[in-house]
């Protein structure tokens, strides 16, 4: 059986190895606890598991971001979108994608935006599947080093 419901500090080792499939490193799990108490205590991040018979098998995060443009509507930022391997194809990424949704159109948000590296075109046609098109936007990104 299938639930989808809030990440709770019980399940951050589940988290941090499905988050080591997405990107290959792990996180030092006293890095992890302590941003996901940061999370936890700012009502705009919204951390969202699919559990399978009790086990942590999918994720995603939403963050809430005021807009100041236009009606000045709040837009959902998604990140960390991942099912482990070995669920894949079973409608997890599609229950998580329309919970975070859900949530999105509770809190008034205008749109979502998400990006997916150039290549996962596996995740690319998931995304396409649930209504999200490619925009012909330029993505940029700059990694800040630590001080």
């Amino acid at each position: 059986m299938v639930s989808i419901k809030e990440i709770e500090a019980d399940s951050l080792s589940a988290l941090n190895e499905l988050y080591g499939e997405l990107t290959g490193t792990m996180a030092e799990l006293y890095k992890l606890t302590n941003a996901f108490a940061a999370i936890k205590a700012d009502s705009r991040y919204i951390l969202l598991g699919a559990y399978v018979d009790g086990k942590l098998l999918g994720s995603i995060m939403g963050i809430i971001c005021q807009d100041l443009v236009g009606d000045c509507r709040p837009f959902m930022v998604v990140e960390n979108v991942v099912v482990s391997a070995r669920a894949r194809r079973q409608g997890l990424g599609k229950q998580l994608m329309t919970a975070i949704e859900g949530i999105a159109h509770e809190r008034d948000c205008y749109y979502i935006i998400l990006v997916s590296g150039e290549k996962r075109k596996e995740a690319h046609v998931f995304y396409e599947r649930m209504g999200y098109r490619d925009e012909k936007v330029e993505g940029y990104r700059k990694h800040l080093s630590s001080h």
